[in-house]
């Protein structure tokens, strides 16, 4: 049976789907899903774009509110809010292994266009990373 994953953020709309994404690339297998404690009903463009860039398309994601999911169960839920401003959501749902794995908010960059597009690439070179950590430890056994 494949490994059920739930990917949780706040918004739903930037680094949950990010890595939503490579989860899905490294094992399509997979049952993955992400979702949001307020999601913002949209992909942030720049997630999208910066995603591309990687040969990822995750523009056909969805951005879904975590009630959704409650009534499932789930081999891992992973959590991946980053900034001590932010709250990270707790689920309560059925859960085997609860982690976190935490980064910054690239939609919280300020600057020029070039450094904020560089802050979204930044991230999502480290959700790769991490990500892919993960499903070598933890999933590809």
């Amino acid at each position: 049976m494949n490994k059920r994953i739930l990917i949780l953020c706040t918004g739903n709309s930037c680094r949950s789907q990010m890595a939503h994404g490579f989860l899905q690339s490294f094992d399509p297998d997979l049952d993955v899903h992400s979702a949001g404690t307020n999601a913002s009903g949209k992909l942030n463009p720049k997630a999208v774009e910066v995603m591309k860039e990687a040969g990822i398309d995750i523009s056909h994601h969805t951005s879904d509110s975590v009630d959704k999911y409650l009534d499932g169960e789930w081999d891992y839920v992973i959590t991946v809010c980053g900034g001590a401003n932010e709250s990270c959501p707790a689920f309560m749902g059925k859960v085997k292994h609860r982690l976190h794995i935490g980064f910054d908010d690239p939609s919280d960059a300020t600057g020029t266009p070039e450094f904020i597009l560089s802050e979204y690439v930044r991230v999502r070179d480290e959700i790769k990373e991490e990500f892919h950590a993960f499903y070598v430890n933890h999933i590809r056994q």
